[in-house]
């Protein structure tokens, strides 16, 4: 009887919040869109009761570089509450739990961990350092207008710390759109969440935008009964407000935005076993601030010339408690830009500028008497640079772009990153691209890897840190295959990386059992990577995509050549997304077959296969949607080693190679007016 309440208690609240839900979502101001959207993926216009539609390819032709695209019509496909649940459709990226104490996403890039992925938010550095280990739940789904992922070496335009490669986030842009938009979701383990973001156009010039977020979960989830929650407590609060001035010759855009976030994990006091022992308990509080102003002027429209300043800051503080261990950073980052662009002729582009950013980092640590971790302190370091970027292209057939950079670290000196990339179309239907060069990165031990707290390892950390180094060279081949009148878009490509130095994160190495170590790397690394994809639409309303992926990613430790822990040997996908002709409904399905590794101890966990879909129904201004994640229901038996002992040196909750949660059920809408 009780259970039976207690049941009937989740489906009523459930139920409340949808319907308070969507009262308060109800706008009592309407505007019509006046402006099409400048950089979307797909566009749309109506012209008395036509709708005209084209969708451009998910990767990107006119670019030199290897680019995937993900932009709304991806985005919306799965519940994509934040950038950690966009690539879900995407074969390239692969994103998973970094530890089961904490709830912290990792992604991965060419077989690699995602420090080496150079973040940009509308093409400006960011989401680097200290936010890098909770940065995928920093970014909204419902905010972002598109994602660009570039594969392998990158522009130098964007700085010297692509390694293999670059994820650049398009949010929604005032002039871009006018009117309302709102999203509300609730999922079967009770997390809320509210996105509203509305836009004005004061004049033909000016136009400016809010966005809100807000999300919640409260409650304690212990499927596997070992004194854990499987999934932490949450609570964020996300802000940004934006301006865009916009004229014949002159584009400014102004954005602030805010952010607090906090997790709780560990231990449940539901499921205490000895009163007189302490409970473990891990808790992340970040507070986030940031500013970002773009300009950029044309001084002639006829050869391409203008000139661009870029100015960013971000104030990012962090509060990490992990048992007894204790985590702070404060890191304070400023970035400015200056690049001029013009074409020489209609064959040649040349692009020239200069970039400054300054990094201050305040960490501090502390831990029991039975953990041993180093004394931290403040680090600063400035970082000025000059680049120059030359483009020889013949129509649309051959594109060679080389490019230099000279940068001076305040720390590590002066040092080159050359850069190549080429691109060749014989044909309409078949395109080969080539790319080259090299990548830096400062390691922050911890700052960089804050979930591996998450244990009962000791800590020791190399004071003569390396600054990271690595070449990455790689091509790809993309076709377009006539098939029963339809274009099959098949895609393959390979990539390697190899690194001169790398920080090196040593488990149970060679400075004995329960300890910690990073370390400079004293021997081999790297990364061999080949991924073949094919898109097909089978009809108007149906296109599947299928993906394979092997990866080969080896690393030195204590001298011995072996296996990076926990990376996937391979990885195979298929999509599939059927819209009815009047688009009315949308159904999507997406499979992953995710291949086994290697843990700390060498010993291998297997592959397993995780499922999930989702059914959208449209309406005039809104949508309702409903899906579920790991459908499944694979879960990892005991992903908390030692669960029952937090307290010991044996105690680990970073050895996550799978879901730590069974199935999820959700249901959302989507509300918009921006057309009236």
């Amino acid at each position: 009887m009780i259970s039976t309440m207690g049941n009937m208690r989740k489906q009523d609240y459930i139920l409340n919040v949808i319907l308070i839900t969507l009262v308060l979502l109800t706008p009592h101001r309407l505007w019509a869109q006046t402006e099409e959207q400048a950089d979307s993926i797909a566009r749309e216009q109506e012209l008395d009761r036509v709708l005209v539609k084209a969708a451009q390819d998910t990767r990107s032709r006119s670019r030199v570089e290897n680019v995937d695209l993900i932009g709304k019509n991806q985005l919306i496909r799965a519940a994509c509450c934040n950038l950690g649940e966009s690539f879900t459709t995407n074969p390239s990226v692969d994103v998973s739990y970094s530890d089961a104490a904490t709830g912290a996403r990792q992604i991965r890039l060419l077989g690699l961990s995602g420090t080496y992925v150079q973040m940009l938010t509308e093409n400006v550095p960011n989401l680097r350092g200290a936010s890098l280990p909770y940065s995928l739940g920093y970014v909204p789904g419902p905010w972002m207008q598109s994602i660009q992922v570039s594969k392998g070496a990158s522009s130098v335009k964007n700085g010297y710390e692509s390694i293999t490669g670059q994820i650049n986030i398009e949010f929604l842009k005032p002039q871009a759109t006018d009117g309302i938009r709102a999203n509300a979701y609730l999922d079967s383990e009770l997390k809320q969440e509210v996105n509203v973001d509305g836009s004005v156009h004061i004049n033909d010039r000016w136009s400016t935008a809010t966005l809100l977020h807000f999300e919640n979960r409260q409650t304690d989830h212990d499927g596997n009964n070992d004194g854990f929650m499987d999934m932490p407590k949450l609570r964020q609060y996300n802000l940004m407000h934006r301006w865009a001035y916009v004229s014949p010759t002159l584009i400014s855009q102004l954005s602030a935005r805010v952010m607090h976030d906090e997790h709780t994990g560990g231990q449940s006091s539901h499921h205490r076993a000895d009163a007189e022992t302490p409970l473990y308990v891990t808790t992340v509080k970040t507070n986030r601030y940031e500013g970002q102003w773009k300009n950029g002027l044309t001084l002639d429209a006829d050869h391409n010339t203008s000139v661009a300043l870029m100015l960013h800051g971000s104030w990012h503080d962090a509060n990490n408690t992990f048992g007894l261990t204790r985590y702070d950073v404060t890191q304070k980052n400023g970035y400015a830009q200056l690049m001029y662009e013009t074409d020489l002729t209609d064959r040649h582009n040349l692009s020239i500028g200069a970039s400054v950013g300054h990094d201050c980092y305040d960490e501090k640590a502390e831990a029991s008497t039975e953990t041993a971790i180093p004394r931290l302190g403040k680090s600063k370091e400035t970082t000025s640079g000059i680049y120059a970027q030359y483009t020889y292209k013949t129509g649309d057939k051959l594109t060679v772009m080389p490019g230099l950079r000279w940068d001076y670290s305040s720390i590590y000196g002066g040092f080159l990153t050359p850069r190549l990339h080429v691109k060749y179309s014989p044909t309409s239907t078949i395109s080969f691209r080539a790319s080259a060069g090299k990548g830096y990165r400062t390691p922050h031990a911890l700052a960089d890897n804050t979930t591996l707290l998450a244990s009962g390892r000791d800590v020791a950390i190399d004071p003569n840190l390396k600054q990271e180094e690595a070449w990455n060279t790689g091509g790809a081949a993309s076709l377009h295959i006539p098939v029963c009148g339809k274009g099959l878009e098949v895609n393959a490509e390979y990539y390697y990386t190899h690194f001169i130095h790398q920080t090196v994160i040593n488990v149970d190495g060679s400075r004995g059992s329960h300890t910690l170590t990073f370390e400079n790397l004293q021997g081999k690394s790297y990364s061999h990577t080949f991924q073949i994809d094919a898109t097909y639409p089978f009809t108007d309303g149906f296109t599947a995509t299928g993906a394979f992926r092997l990866n080969d990613v080896k690393c030195t430790y204590d001298g011995v050549l072996r296996q990076k822990f926990l990376t996937p040997r391979y990885k195979g996908l298929l999509t599939l997304s059927y819209k009815t002709p009047l688009e009315l409904w949308q159904f999507d399905a997406t499979g992953q077959l995710n291949g086994g590794g290697e843990l700390y101890d060498r010993s291998k966990y297997p592959a397993y296969f995780q499922l999930q879909a989702q059914i959208t129904r449209e309406f005039r201004h809104f949508s309702i949607y409903l899906g579920g994640e790991n459908l499944t229901n694979y879960k990892i038996k005991d992903p908390i080693i030692n669960a029952h002992h937090p307290w010991s040196p044996a105690f680990d909750a970073t050895q996550v190679w799978g879901p730590v949660t069974g199935a999820m059920a959700y249901i959302g809408v989507r509300i918009n007016f921006e057309r009236i």
